[in-house]
């Protein structure tokens, strides 16, 4: 299920809470609508309002967080390959072949992020089975380096394919981490039972029931946030692409 999807079915549930409140004034009796209830029934929404209102802002913070390191190292990986290109390229010609390769390399994995055709399969699956890195090492492996400069030039790009490899599985394994469904449900409960409370005193009027809905919107916008953050390299919200795009640039010059 998508992070849309799931935003979607939190905001009817949130809203859902506020008609249900609307309903329940015409069956309670009214000395469960008198201006005790209605003070005891603030004191326990204002509680799980601060529940909610911390949870949502560390979820938040989280989320921005990691799309922040993901962001990161994107723009680290962009300029390790261009050091890594320009190894190659002070070692001389024989590794016209593996310069070839890491251009290829690079294509496919933004290709993989950031397609251009919109209807090809491409994700994080894609990017887990491409082996470009692989078969550059394989092609560093086959050098004979004949000076000692060649030698010091062939060990830093191997270093740095190590290093692009790690950066690699990082990424795949970062895209595992997913926000638990029970703590999204207890969550949305919480969320729900609030603006039940809102529902349950609140005039019936038009622009009671517009506002009401356009706060279940921006709490659901919230959980679309985290969970969209959550997985930046999938999705509506990205890290942005320009470090690789950059990269390609100078690849081969």
């Amino acid at each position: 299920m998508s992070s849309l999807d799931i935003a979607l079915i939190s905001a009817a549930c949130i809203f859902g809470g506020v008609l249900l409140g609307l309903f329940l004034q015409n069956l309670l009796p009214g000395h469960h609508l008198s201006a005790d209830s209605k003070d005891t029934v603030k004191l326990g929404a204002g509680m799980i309002a601060t529940l909610s209102a911390l949870v949502l802002g560390l979820l938040v913070s989280s989320a921005k967080s990691n799309f922040d390191t993901v962001s990161a190292e994107v723009t680290q990986g962009a300029a390790k390959i261009i050091q890594l290109d320009r190894a190659l390229a002070n070692y001389g010609p024989e590794t016209r072949d593996a310069r070839e390769l890491l251009r290829r390399s690079v294509v496919a994995g933004i290709e993989a992020f950031w397609p251009e055709d919109q209807t090809v399969a491409t994700g994080m699956t894609t990017f887990e089975r491409a082996n470009g890195m692989e078969l550059v090492q394989t092609r560093l492996r086959e050098l004979s380096p004949a000076t000692d400069a060649q030698r010091q030039l062939l060990a830093q790009a191997q270093q740095i394919s190590s290093e692009l490899l790690q950066f690699r599985w990082l990424l795949i394994e970062q895209t595992q981490n997913a926000l638990p469904t029970p703590f999204l449900v207890m969550v949305l409960f919480w969320l729900t039972m609030l603006h039940m409370s809102f529902g349950l005193f609140a005039p019936r009027n038009a622009m009671v029931i517009v506002v009401l809905l356009i706060c279940a919107l921006s709490v659901s916008g919230a959980i679309f946030l985290i969970l969209e953050m959550n997985h930046p390299l999938s999705g509506m919200i990205k890290v942005s692409s320009g470090p690789m795009l950059k990269a390609l640039e100078h690849l081969g010059q």
